[in-house]
Parts: C-alpha cells; sequence; structure tokens
C-alpha cells in the first residue's frame, strides 16, 4: 500500500470538488475506440449526457464540471500518453482540491473478461502503466477504480498490440452497453459513495 505525501497540501483554487473522474486513453485519432481508451470514452458519454464541453487546460487535460444529484463532479481526459497519466492527475488533484480518494480513475482492464465492468476502492495497480503513473505522482493507490474488460492478449509479448487495437464488431457491441454501465457507476458514487456503486456492478465477483 502506498502512503500518500502532500497531496492535500496542495494549493486550491475555488471550493473544492466533490468527485474527480479521470477517463484513460492515449490522445489522438489513432487511439480513437481502441481497448486502452475505453476510459475516456465513458468520460467522453458522461459530458454529453450533462452538458459539458471538455476543453484543453493548463493540467495537460480537456476539463470541464457538472453537477451530478448536487455534487459537484470534475471530468477530465488526461492529454499524455497512458504511461504519462499521473502527471497531468497530479495537476487536476491540485486545481480541484481533492484527495486520492476522492479521485475515480476510469480504465481498461486485462484481467476481465471482455466488457466485463467491476467497481474497486484502492488496492493494486495489477501492472496497469496509467495506474502506476498516477500512483507514483499521488503518492497513494487509495484513489477508486472503474474497470473494463478487455481481456488478456495470445501473449505477454503482444499485451501491448492488444490494447492499442479496436474491439471486434461483436465484442464492440457489448462494450457500448458497458460504457453506458460505466457512467452510470461514476453517477452513483457522485450521489451514493463507492460501496453502493460496488455493490450494483460487482454482484458476486469482486
Amino acid at each position: 500500500m502506498l502512503r500518500r505525501r502532500g497531496v492535500a497540501s496542495a494549493p486550491r483554487t475555488g471550493t473544492p470538488a466533490d468527485v474527480l473522474v479521470i477517463g484513460l486513453g492515449n490522445p489522438g485519432a489513432e487511439y480513437e475506440r481502441t481497448k486502452h481508451n475505453v476510459g475516456a470514452e465513458v468520460v467522453e458519454l458522461l459530458a454529453k449526457r450533462h452538458g459539458a464541453r471538455l476543453r484543453k487546460g493548463k493540467e495537460r487535460a480537456r476539463v470541464d464540471e457538472v453537477r451530478i444529484a448536487g455534487k459537484r463532479v470534475a471530468l477530465a481526459i488526461p492529454n499524455t500518453y497512458m504511461n504519462d497519466s499521473g502527471d497531468a492527475v497530479r495537476l487536476l488533484v491540485r486545481r480541484f482540491g481533492v484527495e486520492p480518494e476522492q479521485v475515480v480513475v476510469i480504465h481498461d482492464e486485462l484481467d476481465l473478461p471482455v466488457a466485463a465492468l467491476r467497481v474497486k476502492s484502492g488496492g493494486g495497480l495489477a501492472g496497469h502503466n496509467g495506474l502506476r503513473s498516477i500512483a507514483a505522482h499521488l503518492h497513494s493507490d487509495a484513489f477508486q477504480r472503474i474497470r473494463i474488460g478487455v481481456g488478456k492478449p495470445t501473449s505477454k509479448e503482444r499485451g501491448a498490440d492488444h490494447v492499442l487495437s479496436k474491439f471486434s464488431k461483436r465484442d464492440r457491441a457489448e462494450v457500448d452497453v458497458t460504457i453506458e454501465q460505466a457512467a452510470d457507476a461514476v453517477e452513483l458514487i457522485a450521489s451514493e459513495g463507492i460501496g453502493p456503486a460496488m455493490n450494483r456492478f460487482n454482484g458476486s465477483a469482486a
């Protein structure tokens, strides 16, 4: 378990947000709708649902704020590549004055079947470079996660090719449903907390 050092003491601007939602992915048209970018797709959907416009900011991310169940929720998609996600998240945490526990990171997950959805509170990083970068920059792994399954590659050596590829037509249809559910999970976390979201979306599996 990583220990938090100094994140809470960072300068804050304005009223702190209640939740900071981060959708992970790689920037650029060539990466759109790839397995690695499912997290970014969820934030795009949330922005559309709530009438937000994600704009580039000095935090190396596209950002806007919405209200969900009366809570101030910041939506962000880092403009950095996946492996450097933490650089943007660190700046966003400072801007919105949140603790790591108030950060919700949405990301692809190799250890889950395609289109599976799990909500997780803190814990390990499962070898995910985006999560590893965020934990290193926040000095904490206590942030919340929404994990979207993309399935395992045929071999470890093909891991990078797998996450940078697009889904088959059949899998894409299932993942589109999961992306809607992941957006629902964010809304539930904002309105009721991580526990109810885990109970609703994890079912009998952790």
